[in-house]
């Protein structure tokens, strides 16, 4: 049964550039809402000071473990001339955020990554290899901070490979993850991770950094990231690889839960849409810094004194 609640997208834009949660059985963001409500936190306040936030992802220091997502697409939907993908691109340079970037040809790409924020590129598993090697270059010549791919992004709605503005992709074996990593001197990242077995085959293929994720609920009743996030970290534990989580990160208190079970940072996407379509980087600067008071707020909350000094133990729920 449907839930009503969830089945008319609140989103503008043409239909399906972004996706619809359908409130069905196989929704993996209501599953995944559901279970990131169920998490609360034990308080430790005796002792505690005001946080620092501030986070070094791949070398460089940022004010926060909260980053900007893989969008893709947006700027076909910005009005009067707007372009969302450089708008938010903009809201990551001001906030001194770490900034992602999805599907887009080399042009808009150049574009955005012009606008001056630290950027990485998520390029599909486009079935012509030589296109995402070619689109790797092209980023690290762009000044990109790392490169990666959606692993996740394999499968259409028709059970075979699917396809993207016309583009077919293919699947993702682990010796074309590590002519990936070979090719390249920027950090590879493995983008949809969902399970330790792939988590694994992304260290053995030597990838810097995965983001667990299900994709913004593309994947039928995929497991909540955050319900592997223990498992995962104890697995990849010593090997200096980096772990990002996105898809349901709405407030600073989602943050703190991901940070909490060992996330180094957190990717913000349908948080930021609706201020970003509708007032831009002024909308999601101001959504970001709300998310920063909150996380702060809770890690004020827990004694959590910088963002390295998360502990897991004062998260409390039947699957944590």
């Amino acid at each position: 049964m449907e839930d009503k609640e969830h089945t008319k997208s609140p989103w503008p834009g043409p239909a399906g550039l972004i996706p619809v949660t359908s409130g069905r059985a196989d929704d993996a963001n209501l599953i995944n809402r559901r279970f990131l409500d169920s998490i609360t936190v034990e308080m430790r306040i005796i002792d505690s000071v005001t946080p620092d936030l501030s986070k070094t992802l791949f070398g460089r220091k940022y004010a926060s473990p909260i980053m900007m997502p893989a969008f893709s697409h947006l700027n076909k939907v910005g009005k009067d001339g707007r372009k969302p993908m450089n708008e938010y691109a903009e809201a990551a340079k001001a906030l001194n955020r770490l900034n992602w970037v999805g599907m887009e040809p080399d042009e808009v790409y150049d574009e955005i990554a012009s606008v001056g924020a630290d950027t990485v590129r998520i390029i599909k598993p486009f079935a012509r290899h030589e296109l995402i090697l070619s689109q790797m270059e092209h980023a690290r010549k762009m000044g990109a901070v790392a490169v990666g791919i959606d692993i996740d992004h394999v499968v259409g709605k028709d059970g075979r490979y699917d396809i993207v503005d016309g583009m077919p992709l293919g699947p993702v074996m682990l010796d074309d993850l590590k002519k990936y990593v070979a090719s390249t001197p920027l950090p590879f990242v493995a983008k949809g991770v969902l399970s330790v077995q792939d988590a694994l085959k992304c260290l053995e293929a030597g990838c810097k950094a995965i983001v667990v994720s299900h994709h913004h609920g593309r994947l039928p009743f995929a497991v909540p990231p955050l319900s592997l996030l223990s498992k995962i970290k104890e697995v990849l534990k010593g090997s200096g690889m980096l772990i990002f989580v996105d898809c349901g990160i709405n407030t600073g208190y989602d943050a703190y839960k991901a940070l909490a079970l060992g996330a180094d940072a957190v990717a913000v996407g349908r948080g930021i849409l609706s201020p970003l379509l509708k007032e831009g980087s002024k909308g999601v600067v101001e959504k970001l810094k709300r998310m920063d008071e909150e996380l702060s707020e809770l890690m004020l909350y827990t004694g959590v004194k910088d963002t390295n000094a998360f502990d897991p133990s004062v998260l409390h729920g039947a699957q944590v």
